[in-house]
């Protein structure tokens, strides 16, 4: 991406001040969502944002991430550099302005950035006041400015260190341990995000580089010129397309840009992710909506007017026009109105139309350009309806099943006697075996049993209709109350905790990962909403006279047994069983092999139980996990079963 630094008189008179910058210490989360591990690497997005809206605005063309031997975060572009004349409203210069106040950047007034990613001037703000230490550089006005700043207070004035040629700025900064509650780093995690808004800025290198000593140093350079185009062909990477040729259109309509890419596989998934300025809108929105209209309304026409579609045949609908589809919107807007803290939905309402439009056109067009390809795609949203017609019989059948039934529901569920779904939960069980102990063991006033014959079917693979063929999963939807993928309701939901416990081997993780494809791929809600848990089971029992206890991986079996062990063991010494006299060691590896009272105990005392909520992240890279050891792709798996295979302990076969 080519820099143009004359587009706009960018100094100190463009920023503008709102508020103070006290409240941010005091509640970050209110800034940066929490002070987990979510909230820690939010500041590296927001500091990388400022340096993404100097390259949308077309003033950086390059951007490098470092993680430092120093536990810093190191962000440095080639910009023009953060001005650092005094700013006439605060007395201060314009880079400690934009450091130490809330709401002061370049995002508000005329000569800051058209465009822009960032928290609208408080990212960067609220990055300094949640670190430790944070040092910025500015190349510009032909020198090199440095400031240092301590929990978001300057340490020192701007300072002059040397003549420079170059333009840019650069941030270093530590979050503070005081306010997170993690403080690591994750390398992938960055690596996917930065990725993406290579992915979102077609033209620009961005690099990341990981020096830290625990880890073997990394480097990895991204540039796209084919832009969201680039995207769609990552994320088909191991599948099977229908239209080889990708749809792509990148226009502007009244300052708005909109740029899109599609493409279709044969599969039953949909994979559209929005974005507004370079934000992913987890919950769509009016660009989304404008999206969904125009491929629908075109499909159809296309469809008719080629006599793809019988006369007798009804429209297709929009969910059969999604099946199999792979999208990414990305529109840049000067004033984006997004609904909610997060930016999680976009709601300018002219961006429906200008999507809608820019769609419309050339989507129709690239279909009498690729009649073949056009005609693959029509075929492959023609079989979506026959299948949709086949589910929605299914799915009424279902219904009318679970209402006679009333309370004697199917699946040998055995229910709680509590009506409310907040203190109720379902556990799902691997077996008649250890469906029988849970049922005995269980306090049966809040928490169900649903045991499972065998493995469930393998939903990446089915169809709908076929899917509710499949008693396992027909009890399941039963049981749960809320209806399946377009017809769920949430507010039906019976158990405001599912917890999927199975067996400790192969077998068991093969069943839980069947069973959390199924939540991903029909009740996403429940996921996002935080009802999917996961139960941990013991790995072993351990017992030394008359002490007994469990433990549930193999670093606690290794301390237990120190603390058992009637001599001084050594750090670096091997520890096991063997060497620890009176020590009998249980491996448990079966829910079935516990009696109920050791079932409750272990795992279902909410007292004592392990519980691991299942979140989602990043909803693409979960979609291609699931693809890759899910899918109809063999080759992907095959690589991915050898890279892992060795890092694999306690394999049962």
């Amino acid at each position: 991406m080519k820099k143009d630094k004359n587009k706009t008189n960018y100094g100190a008179d463009t920023i503008t001040v709102l508020e103070g910058l006290e409240p941010v210490r005091k509640r970050p989360g209110m800034y940066i969502g929490s002070t987990s591990s979510v909230g820690l690497h939010h500041l590296v997005w927001e500091v990388v944002d400022n340096s993404i809206d100097e390259a949308m605005a077309g003033h950086a063309s390059e951007i490098t991430v470092t993680l430092t031997k120093d536990e810093l975060i190191k962000v440095e572009d080639d910009g023009r550099g953060i001005p650092v004349e005094k700013h006439q409203g605060t007395g201060l210069s314009a880079l400690e302005t934009v450091l130490t106040k809330l709401h002061a950047g370049g995002k508000f007034g005329g000569g800051g950035y058209k465009v822009s990613g960032g928290l609208h001037g408080v990212g960067v703000s609220v990055v300094n006041a949640l670190s430790e230490y944070l040092k910025a550089e500015v190349h510009r006005d032909g020198y090199l400015w440095q400031q240092e700043y301590q929990r978001g207070k300057a340490k020192h004035k701007i300072k002059k260190i040397e003549k420079s040629k170059k333009t840019g700025t650069t941030i270093y900064f530590k979050p503070d341990p005081s306010i997170f509650t993690e403080l690591e780093f994750d390398w992938g995690k960055i690596l996917d995000r930065l990725r993406q808004q290579a992915y979102l800025t077609k033209g620009i290198t961005i690099n990341i580089q990981d020096e830290r000593k625990e880890h073997r140093e990394k480097f990895y350079r991204f540039y796209f010129e084919g832009g969201v185009k680039s995207y769609i062909k990552s994320l088909h990477r191991s599948k099977t397309v229908k239209n080889n040729t990708i749809f792509y259109v990148d226009r502007e309509v009244s300052g708005n840009r909109i740029e899109v890419a599609l493409q279709y596989n044969d599969e039953f998934n949909e994979t559209v992710l929005a974005f507004a300025n370079n934000i992913l809108n987890n919950e769509g929105g009016t660009h989304l909506v404008g999206f969904r209209t125009a491929l629908t309304r075109t499909l159809n026409n296309y469809a008719r007017q080629n006599n793809l579609l019988k006369e007798k045949e009804e429209n297709l609908s929009g969910e059969d026009v999604r099946e199999g589809l792979t999208a990414i919107i990305s529109v840049k807007l000067t004033d984006p109105q997004f609904e909610g803290q997060t930016k999680g939905k976009l709601g300018n309402a002219e961006i429906k139309t200008y999507v809608e439009q820019v769609m419309g056109e050339y989507l129709y067009t690239f279909l009498e350009e690729h009649p073949k390809e056009a005609e693959a795609i029509i075929g492959k949203c023609v079989l979506s309806a026959q299948a949709r017609l086949a589910a929605r019989s299914a799915r009424a059948t279902i219904l009318r099943k679970g209402a006679l039934e009333g309370t004697t529901l199917p699946g040998k569920l055995a229910d709680c006697s509590s009506r409310k779904p907040e203190e109720s939960e379902l556990y799902i069980v691997e077996g008649d075996s250890a469906g029988g102990s849970a049922k005995q063991g269980r306090n049966r006033r809040f928490q169900a049993i649903l045991p499972l014959r065998g493995k469930i079917l393998n939903v990446e693979r089915a169809r709908l209709d076929k899917m509710l063929a499949n008693n396992e999963i027909k009890s399941l939807v039963i049981a749960l109350g809320t209806n399946i993928d377009s017809q769920l309701d949430i507010e039906k939901l019976r158990y405001h905790r599912i917890i999927i416990m199975t067996d400790a081997d192969v077998d068991g993780a093969h069943i839980r990962t069947l069973l959390l494809t199924l939540f991903f791929r029909h009740f996403p809600e429940l996921i996002e909403k935080g009802y999917v848990y996961i139960a941990q089971p013991p790995l072993y029992q351990l017992k030394k006279g008359s002490q007994s206890r469990y433990v549930y991986s193999e670093d606690e079996k290794t301390k237990a047994l120190k603390e058992l062990a009637d001599r001084k063991i050594k750090d670096d010494e091997e520890i096991n069983e063997k060497k620890v006299a009176g020590v009998s060691l249980q491996r448990y590896k079966g829910l079935g092999e516990m009696n109920p009272e050791q079932l409750w105990t272990t795992t279902m005392d909410p007292e004592k139980r392990i519980l691991k909520k299942v979140n989602i992240e990043d909803a693409a890279r979960a979609d291609q996990t699931f693809d890759m050891l899910m899918g109809n792709n063999v080759l992907p798996r095959k690589n991915f079963i050898q890279t892992h295979a060795k890092k694999v302990e306690n394999l049962d076969v």
